[in-house]
């Protein structure tokens, strides 16, 4: 099986560089820089389930003949979706399947324009993962999963054949015949938890150690969670309780990336995740004041960083 990755960063790095590990024909779609990096020092991850090191990972530009894959899989920030959708396009083929392991939901309607349901599959993964200053990839987490399935639901000879495909990894590729759910409950998750780190500046445990923060975070996600669904989100009843709870368990230093990339100074997926939602409410006449503080904290960002150029 033909794998392309788009990116090697803290994403598409650790889980093509995995699949690569094991075996599989992986190729990682690059920026210039990122390749000069990578045939210097290999693709490294650091990993609380294992060091290891691809030493001469395959790379390419975009625009560099390779052929059609069989898979391609995207790791992009959403705020690079128009140029990743371009970068993939000349690799896509009759039978090429994407997967895209990225948050929220607006990625899906851009994917389905461009390339037609039938080749986009849903996608997500569980991971704590970032790059260092050497462009190491640092992973973190208990988990180191990645979903996808069919979305429209049910088990698939594709999906099944590219759940065996992977299957030799360290991590794990899951095949879901209920992947909409999935992406939906954890665009649940990281909106909320996102926008909570970010408007408190703060990680997860000073926040539900306090009862008016914890309070806050509740209703922020039963705003998310009315807002998708209104959309037909099939969502569970009781998910935000479940959330929750999960949430107060949570260990304390825990920190979203968008709080972490906020602290780095760079940009974050605020349009993407809260503004889309924001958006749909407002279309829908929903009260959503909460979503709508977080997401305007967001854009004070996005412009203080802006202007900082």
């Amino acid at each position: 099986m033909k794998v392309l990755v788009l990116g090697a960063g803290a994403i598409g790095g650790y889980f093509g560089g995995r699949l690569a590990l094991s075996g599989v024909d992986v190729t990682f779609l690059v920026r210039e820089r990122r390749r000069q990096q990578l045939q210097e020092r290999g693709l490294r991850i650091e990993s609380v389930h294992g060091d290891a090191i691809l030493e001469k990972p395959q790379l390419i530009a975009a625009g560099e003949e390779a052929g059609e894959f069989d898979v391609i899989l995207l790791s992009n920030k959403a705020y690079h979706l128009a140029d990743s959708i371009d970068s993939i396009a000349p690799y896509v083929g009759t039978q090429t399947v994407i997967i895209p392991l990225l948050n929220g939901f607006a990625h899906m309607e851009a994917l389905w324009e461009r390339f037609g349901k039938e080749r986009v599959m849903g996608g997500l993964c569980y991971i704590e993962s970032t790059m260092n200053a050497q462009g190491d990839i640092v992973q973190t987490s208990k988990n180191h999963d990645a979903v996808f399935g069919e979305w429209e639901g049910g088990e698939s000879e594709r999906a099944l054949r590219i759940q065996e495909a992977f299957s030799g990894i360290v991590g794990k590729f899951r095949a879901s015949s209920h992947i909409q759910r999935e992406v939906w409950h954890k665009y649940l998750l990281i909106t909320t938890l996102s926008g909570v780190t970010t408007l408190m500046n703060s990680s997860v445990g000073p926040i539900y150690s306090t009862p008016s923060g914890l309070e806050l975070t509740w209703k922020l996600a039963e705003e998310v969670a009315l807002v998708m669904r209104s959309l037909k989100a099939p969502l569970d009843d009781g998910i935000v309780e479940k959330q929750m709870e999960q949430f107060k368990k949570t260990h304390a230093g825990m920190k979203s990336s968008m709080l972490r990339d906020m602290e780095k100074g760079l940009p974050v997926e605020a349009d993407h995740l809260q503004g889309y939602l924001l958006k749909r409410a407002q279309e829908l006449q929903l009260s959503t004041p909460l979503l709508k503080v977080v997401y305007t904290n967001l854009k004070v960002y996005e412009q203080k960083r802006e202007d900082a150029k």
